[in-house]
């Protein structure tokens, strides 16, 4: 069966390569990016329609939900691969925490916006956390945009932990509406990633030539996110799950686990983006 994918973050790295993989594997991919001219590249290399959308500036997030309601009429999967790590904390046009912003406010809004489409497709909706998650995630509910304790790691490992609360309380919500969401760690992969950061350590990993030659490439890292694009939830996965080299991750930070903490993240998350 042929699917209608909608890929974030695909101009480049792990998204780039999963929109090429799914387009030769027959599915319907729409390319959203950030930079104009990369994700017309991208798309145009597959032969995808493309959207852009900045996650900095929510308006454009809302203008991407409206302009994909009204040209597709089934989303079969949704994919919420946009995100970086950036250095100073700096506030977006929106009055939020860039990192906090990008990472979870906006992939949460797309999301919310798009409901209503997604569950009449029974769609599968994908997070793409990472293991920072487990090394540097530690939420303060009542400081989610970090203004008290603030550092780039501990910022992006907050947002990807967050990623995972989401999928979980995604999945609490809406399975019984037909709705599958997973979340899932791509590896560390050779990428432009963390082009922006200021932190010394995730410079050292990504962007030193040396380490660069033992990360695995965006095709690798790709892999993961087109298997739980194309297999039965349920059966190749299972729904809520966080998965790591196509494993339910076992080494998981304990906030992973908190309900309560899903609970009040989706409430706070819905009164900033006004859902």
């Amino acid at each position: 069966m042929t699917k209608t994918i909608v890929i974030t973050g695909a101009s480049d790295g792990i998204g780039a390569a999963a929109a090429a993989q799914l387009n030769r594997l027959g599915h319907e991919v729409v390319v959203i990016g950030r930079s104009r001219e990369k994700t017309r590249q991208v798309a145009s290399s597959i032969g995808a329609d493309h959207f852009t959308a900045d996650f900095s500036d929510l308006r454009t997030v809302r203008e991407l939900a409206e302009t994909l309601q009204s040209r597709y009429p089934r989303i079969d999967v949704l994919a919420n691969n946009a995100g970086g790590v950036f250095g100073t904390r700096d506030k977006t046009l929106d009055g939020h925490e860039k990192t906090f912003q990008v990472n979870q406010l906006a992939p949460f809004l797309l999301t919310s916006l798009l409901m209503p489409i997604l569950v009449n497709s029974n769609a599968t909706i994908i997070q793409t956390a990472s293991i920072a998650a487990r090394l540097y995630g530690n939420i303060d509910i009542t400081d989610l945009e970090n203004d008290r304790r603030y550092s780039a790691n501990k910022a992006y490992g907050d947002s990807k932990l967050e990623n995972i609360l989401f999928t979980k309380e995604l999945d609490r919500r809406y399975r019984s509406d037909g709705i599958s969401a997973v979340a899932f760690h791509p590896g560390v992969i050779r990428s432009s990633f963390a082009a922006e950061t200021t932190s010394f350590g995730m410079k050292f990993l990504y962007a030193n030539p040396l380490t660069k030659r033992f990360l695995s490439t965006a095709d690798e890292g790709a892999e993961q996110l087109v298997w739980l694009a194309t297999t039965s939830p349920g059966l190749g996965w299972h729904p809520g799950a966080y998965y790591e080299k196509h494993q339910i991750a076992t080494r998981v930070n304990p906030q992973s686990d908190d309900e309560n903490l899903a609970l009040e993240l989706w409430h706070q998350s819905a009164a900033l983006v006004g859902v």
